[in-house]
C-alpha cells in the first residue's frame, strides 16, 4: 500500500512537473529520518533474532533492518503524498474552494497559505544557503558538517516564515478577514464530473479504512 502510495505521488508529480522539487524536499525529510531508524531500529531491535552483524553491544538483525524499511517507507509516501499535492494545488483556486464549502475565511487561507508556505520551502531554503555560502560558509564533508550546516539554515528559515506570518496576519486584518458575514468569491473553481467522484471514493475509501481499524478494536476490548 505504501509504495503504491509513493508510486501514486510520484507520478503526479512527474505530470505536474514538480518531480525534482518533490524529490528535493522529500530527501531533506527522509534521509535524516532513515539515518535515525537504521541507528535505533536496525541496531538496537529488542525483538531482533537472525543476527546479521555483531558490533560490540549493537547487533544489525534482519528483523531490526525490516522494521526499519517499513518505517522509512511510510515516512517516505507520507512526505510525498504531501509534498506533490502542496506543489501542484492552485492555492488561490483551493482557498476559493474552501471558503465556498463552508470553511470559514480565516482557516481557508491558513490551510492554504500552510500549502503555499511549503511549497516555497525548498526554494527558501536554497537562496539561504546561497546567501550564506556568499558570505563564506563552508559545509564540511561529512554528518556533523551538514548537521551544522542544517542548523544554520534553519534558524533564519523559521524566522522568516514567523516574520511573514506576522505581515500577512496584519494584512488580513486591514482589509476586513476577522469581520463576521458571508463571503463572496470571484473566482469560479473547475470541478468536473470526475472530480467530485474521486472524492466521494477517497472519502469512502478513508471511512472503510477508519471502520476496519476502529470496529475490530472496539469489538476486542469488548470481548
Amino acid at each position: 500500500m505504501w509504495l503504491a502510495a509513493l508510486a501514486a505521488a510520484g507520478a503526479a508529480a512527474v505530470r505536474a512537473g514538480t518531480a525534482s522539487r518533490v524529490a528535493a524536499a522529500g530527501a531533506a525529510v527522509v534521509v535524516p529520518f532513515a539515518l535515525w531508524a537504521l541507528a535505533i531500529h536496525g541496531l538496537f531491535f529488542p525483538e531482533g533474532r537472525t543476527v546479521l552483524a555483531e558490533l560490540g553491544p549493537a547487533r544489525v538483525t534482519a528483523e531490526g533492518l525490516a522494521y526499519a524499511a517499513a518505517f522509512v517507507l511510510r515516512t517516505a509516501a507520507l512526505a510525498a503524498v504531501m509534498l506533490a499535492f502542496s506543489l501542484w494545488a492552485d492555492v488561490g483556486l483551493l482557498r476559493a474552494a474552501l471558503v465556498r464549502r463552508g470553511v470559514p475565511a480565516q482557516l481557508g487561507y491558513v490551510l492554504a497559505a500552510t500549502l503555499g508556505l511549503a511549497a516555497a520551502v525548498s526554494d527558501r531554503l536554497r537562496r539561504i544557503r546561497e546567501a550564506q555560502e556568499a558570505r563564506g560558509l563552508v559545509v564540511r564533508r561529512g554528518p556533523g558538517g551538514r548537521l551544522l550546516a542544517a542548523r544554520l539554515q534553519a534558524v533564519p528559515l523559521v524566522l522568516a516564515l514567523v516574520d511573514e506570518a506576522g505581515e500577512r496576519a496584519v494584512a488580513l486584518e486591514a482589509r476586513g478577514q476577522s469581520l463576521p458575514g458571508q463571503r463572496t468569491a470571484y473566482r469560479a473553481e473547475p470541478d468536473s464530473p470526475a472530480q467530485r467522484a474521486l472524492r466521494w471514493a477517497l472519502a469512502a475509501a478513508s471511512a472503510a479504512i477508519v471502520a476496519s481499524v476502529v470496529v475490530p478494536a472496539i469489538a476486542g476490548a469488548a470481548a
